[in-house]
């Protein structure tokens, strides 16, 4: 029996014994394990010496039905989802980011039965060497309705090696799409655990100018703003090397191969 016959297995018996009552024509613990493997792949990018890197936060996204239905179960069903993403990682010699964690959470736009996965990558704070300067007086930040993540499919995706990328704390996370945003948010690209961040502090955008890609950084409306080599900026074109500081967290840019 396959790796994956034994995780549908396992997550059936779960829907037939204290999941039974729960789940009729809503939305099945087993899609949602099939869509966070799925996920998985699409986002798998090579960084080099035998290492695949993958996301390691799952947000599933549920209608107020499901939700309620799920919300007595929550536990065990992410127990039991981490461990087939964890299982699915192993086989196919996955890094994730950082600790795999699967959230629930309502959204009034689905509809029963329907469920939206989200990824993201969540990375521990890191102190850097020195602290950046006082914040400025606190302004409101925008934190607009997040909307769904599309991701092409594997034969139209960039080659991760051709594409800048942040160093943060020694890992290595490729800038793959057009817009990463940074933040404490769980629905931001690159998850920052860090009190100081906003929830949606700075986005990096990668722009094509002919045969080169431009890459520059931009202040969200954060509360402490972002430093870019110490200098606080709104929007500023990224050198290689360039050291972002945002709240206490330091992230170093590279350029990509081309």
């Amino acid at each position: 029996m396959g790796l994956f016959d034994r995780v549908e297995q396992r997550l059936e018996r779960a829907v037939n014994g204290v999941f039974a009552k729960a789940f009729k024509s809503e939305v099945q613990p087993v899609e949602i394990a099939a869509a966070i493997r799925r996920a998985m792949d699409d986002r798998a990018a090579v960084l080099g010496h035998g290492r695949t890197f993958v996301p390691n936060i799952y947000n599933v996204e549920l209608s107020a039905r499901d939700h309620e239905r799920l919300a007595s179960f929550s536990d065990a069903l992410s127990d039991e989802l981490v461990a087939s993403a964890q299982e699915h990682a192993e086989s196919q010699r996955y890094t994730p980011g950082g600790p795999i964690q699967v959230h629930f959470s309502t959204h009034d736009d689905l509809e029963t039965g329907v469920f939206r996965l989200r990824t993201s990558t969540a990375k521990a704070p890191r102190q850097p060497a020195q602290q950046p300067p006082p914040a400025a007086p606190s302004r409101p930040s925008a934190d607009p309705e997040a909307t769904a993540v599309h991701q092409a499919p594997a034969a139209q995706r960039p080659n991760p090696a051709d594409r800048p990328w942040l160093e943060i704390d020694g890992e290595r996370y490729p800038l793959l799409g057009a817009i990463t945003v940074l933040g404490r948010d769980d629905a931001a690209d690159i998850v920052l655990d860090d009190p100081g961040i906003s929830r949606r502090h700075s986005e990096v955008r990668v722009t094509s100018d002919g045969p080169h890609l431009v890459t520059s950084i931009r202040d969200l409306g954060s509360t402490n703003g972002t430093f870019v080599d110490g200098d606080r900026i709104s929007s500023q074109r990224l050198d290689d090397g360039a050291r972002i500081t945002v709240g206490r967290t330091t992230l170093t840019f590279h350029t990509g191969r081309r």
